[in-house]
């Protein structure tokens, strides 16, 4: 097996979004997530996942270890229920009885070795078939935007219909034709920012690699919007990411100083951005900490 990744990594991760939703709030009507005090809009971690999955299922296929164990709800069937997988881990290692501990440490470690999003991001594998939990070493936190969004509701009409009765009801008696009516949300503009870490130490746990750094650099270099396009989500673009490499496992400088070199001012409540020239990136690479280098990748 390959070696973990040794040192630590702390990131700033920009995208943007023009006349889409980057992320619905279900408990919203699906509206663009938003902070209600600030008015600046959200997007969870959980939802940036979700994208580095898909790209790495790209990215890597037919590779070994790239898997992904959390799957999208039109995966097939056996891919999607979770205890399928964990069966699967049982049947390699040739042990059935799940109440022995030392079972439910081989499965956790075959389960790391298949799976890219659990070797990454961890996973709770006690549902029923036991395989244990995994802390992951790449942790994101929420991506809020740099100023506030307005989040716009459009209305839009179907005119196709599933039956013939709804065809009937739909007929208007002057032989017009009626639609469905429907709701879209957008944000028009919002430029968002997003920071993120690599422990190598949990690193060393799960079996997360060099080369598996590297696919979640090219997810999050710009494959996770192109491969995850949606009408539903509009433009979405990779603006920058800036990675703070230590030369060290434990680290050379706290997390937050660093990410306070990627500075990104406020346009002010008078004018409304549209477009990311509309925003200066201010990256501040003086005196870097000893230990610690900056490397843009994009922007």
């Amino acid at each position: 097996m390959p070696d973990p990744v040794t040192r630590r990594y702390d990131f700033v991760l920009l995208f943007d979004v023009q006349d889409g939703n980057p992320n619905g709030d279900p408990d919203a009507g699906n509206l663009p997530r938003i902070d209600p005090q600030s008015l600046q809009g959200l997007v969870t971690d959980v939802c940036l996942k979700r994208k580095v999955r898909n790209a790495v299922s790209v990215l890597g296929e037919g590779q070994p270890g790239t898997e992904m164990f959390f799957q999208t709800q039109d995966a097939v069937y056996k891919e999607r229920v979770l205890n399928l997988q964990h069966q699967r881990a049982y049947d390699a290692a040739g042990v059935k009885d799940e109440k022995d501990a030392k079972n439910t440490v081989t499965a956790r470690k075959w389960m790391c070795a298949n799976f890219y999003d659990i070797r990454a991001f961890g996973a709770v594998m006690t549902t029923g078939v036991n395989c244990g939990q995994v802390r992951g070493p790449v942790q994101l936190t929420f991506a809020r935007s740099v100023a506030p969004i307005v989040p716009l509701e459009f209305s839009i009409t179907r005119k196709s219909v599933t039956t013939e009765e709804e065809a009937k009801k739909q007929s208007a008696s002057d032989g017009s034709i009626t639609g469905t009516m429907g709701r879209k949300n957008t944000v028009p503009y919002g430029l968002y920012k997003c920071q993120g870490f690599v422990n190598p130490y949990i690193a060393r746990d799960t079996g997360f690699t060099d080369a598996d750094l590297q696919l979640l650099w090219a997810a999050l270099k710009g494959q996770m919007c192109e491969i995850d396009r949606s009408a539903s989500r509009g433009l979405m673009a990779t603006r920058g990411l800036y990675v703070f490499v230590h030369a060290s496992a434990l680290g050379s400088a706290l997390a937050h100083e660093l990410f306070a070199r990627v500075h990104v001012p406020e346009l002010g409540a008078d004018k409304a951005s549209r477009k990311v020239a509309d925003y200066a990136v201010e990256v501040t690479t003086e005196a870097m900490p000893a230990g610690v280098t900056l490397h843009r990748m994009v922007g």
